[in-house]
């Protein structure tokens, strides 16, 4: 594993800070979401130290995402009707300031996945895409596959994809992987955090997101929130994995971990390397 280098490396008093900031804010996360992963996001976003909703009602979207810190949506399990909610839920975060983190899980997998990511991106302004390699591979246009919800690849270098799918977007994109890439217009982390067990668990890439929701709800800096989420989240799956027996007992220790994560340990052990 790569060693910690301070000129390239990241002060973890950042990502440290942002994790207190999330714990003493609380910070509400409106999810409208994966029917499939739902309680893992929720549960996930209260072991980071926020609170989840779980409302895609079209009736009340608009006034619960107007008492959030960030809107969190996710493609999943997709219908017309989600999409019309994401949407009017959307453009009420974007009247209000408030972040959208955007997760277009299976994107490539099928025309009508695809469309809505890009249709999404199209009309709302998004703060941060969270994708598998694939997905942000399809949406830069530089080519990627995706077969079900799961990552198939991508063509190029990870880098040079997600900073082009950065500025066709015009959002912070944060693509997971074994080392995970963060974008903006101008810089790129590589967040080297993480252990091979969160991709053999279903959820993980949701629960990312919803990690990312709450981080983004307490900073001004998408790129370094997404980044720092990333680290907390990649730490608790490396601690979660060092006695886990199998995928279950490591589900459960994932949540564990990330709940019992303190600011002072990430700020000692997240390697988020800035290019």
């Amino acid at each position: 594993m790569m060693e910690k280098n301070p000129a390239n490396f990241m002060d973890g008093a950042i990502p440290a800070g942002l994790l207190a900031a999330v714990r003493s804010g609380r910070p509400l996360i409106h999810h409208i979401t994966n029917n499939v992963t739902i309680n893992d996001c929720a549960n996930i976003t209260i072991c980071a130290g926020a609170a989840p909703v779980m409302a895609e009602a079209p009736e009340e979207v608009a006034d619960m995402v107007a008492a959030a810190g960030a809107l969190v949506l996710n493609i999943g399990t997709l219908s017309a009707t989600q999409v019309d909610t994401m949407l009017i839920a959307g453009r009420r975060a974007n009247d209000l300031g408030v972040p959208v983190v955007l997760d277009p899980v299976g994107a490539g997998a099928t025309e009508f996945r695809t469309a809505t990511a890009r249709k999404l991106l199209d009309t709302l302004e998004v703060a941060v895409l969270k994708g598998n390699a694939g997905e942000i591979g399809v949406l830069a246009g530089t080519g990627g596959s995706v077969r079900g919800v799961d990552s198939g690849g991508i063509v190029g270098d990870p880098i040079e994809t997600a900073r082009e799918c950065a500025c066709s977007t015009g959002t912070v994109v944060a693509m997971t992987g074994e080392v995970d890439v963060v974008a903006g217009e101008e810089r790129v982390f590589l967040v080297r955090n993480g252990n091979p067990a969160m991709d053999r668990l279903s959820g993980t890439g949701c629960m990312a997101a919803s990690v990312t929701g709450a981080f983004v709800a307490v900073a001004d800096d998408y790129a370094v929130a997404s980044a720092a989420a990333l680290a907390a989240f990649g730490l608790a799956g490396e601690r979660g994995a060092a006695g886990a027996r199998g995928p279950y007992s490591f589900r459960t220790a994932l949540f564990d971990e990330l709940a019992g994560l303190s600011p002072d340990e990430l700020a000692r052990h997240a390697r988020i390397e800035e290019r």
